[in-house]
């Protein structure tokens, strides 16, 4: 297997130097290989956002190394990052964060086109991924006509149009009921698994987590194995 995702002290500290200086990871390490699902568990405030926007490209750290498929991204500029995070990292959040003006397909046609695929085959891809899920007879709705777990299913399906390396995930079934999150989560898990790409999936809830292949923690500014 090969290293999706390597995490190596990292360090961050907000307002630093200040009184009111907090320290949200301290020498956090986590290394993540390709086809590896992993559940983040973390109390309120621990940092686990900030940890996901540092590996994710995002943010920067203060300390310590980010790697994406073997690559230090720690010191590239703004264009590279930027370039690796469109291309090679697929961001889910609690709120589908879908565009309202464009249908469903055309959400997952965005990405693609941000990269320059050609229309036909940017639409043939985010078919075959709205059929995965189980929405492709919704790809001509805007995002306010479809249901809660029909949103966070296209989001799901925009997060892997560029066929990334690393899928990141904030709590992506957090905002649905218990019924719909299980629904939701069983598509998310078959996309990860039909593409074999690497997740760290923050969760709060321990039914998800233990259905992925490991969980961590993050406390106290740290990582450890659940």
């Amino acid at each position: 297997m090969s290293e999706a995702l390597k995490l190596d002290g990292i360090t961050k500290t907000y307002n630093a130097g200040k009184p009111n200086a907090l320290t949200v990871l301290n020498g956090a390490e986590l290394t993540l290989q390709a086809g590896e699902v992993v559940a983040l568990v973390a109390p309120s405030g621990a940092g686990k956002s900030t940890l996901l926007h540092i590996a994710g490209l995002l943010d920067g750290c203060d300390e310590g190394t980010v790697s994406i498929g073997g690559v230090d991204m720690t010191d590239k500029g703004d264009a590279e990052r930027t370039r690796v995070r469109r291309q090679d990292v697929g961001f889910v959040y609690q709120f589908h964060h879908l565009l309202p003006e464009f249908s469903a397909l055309e959400n997952v046609m965005l990405p693609q086109w941000a990269n320059g695929i050609a229309d036909g085959d940017a639409k043939d891809h985010a078919m075959e991924l709205l059929a995965r899920v189980n929405v492709e007879d919704r790809a001509a709705n805007r995002p306010a006509a479809l249901s809660g777990g029909e949103q966070q299913r296209v989001a799901f399906c925009r997060a892997l149009a560029n066929r990334p390396k690393l899928l990141l995930a904030d709590e992506p079934t957090g905002n649905l009921d218990p019924a719909t999150s299980d629904t939701v989560f069983s598509a998310l898990m078959d996309l990860v698994r039909e593409t074999g790409l690497a997740a760290l999936i923050a969760t709060h809830n321990p039914e998800l987590a233990a259905r992925m292949d490991r969980t961590v923690r993050l406390e106290n500014g740290q990582i450890s194995n659940s």
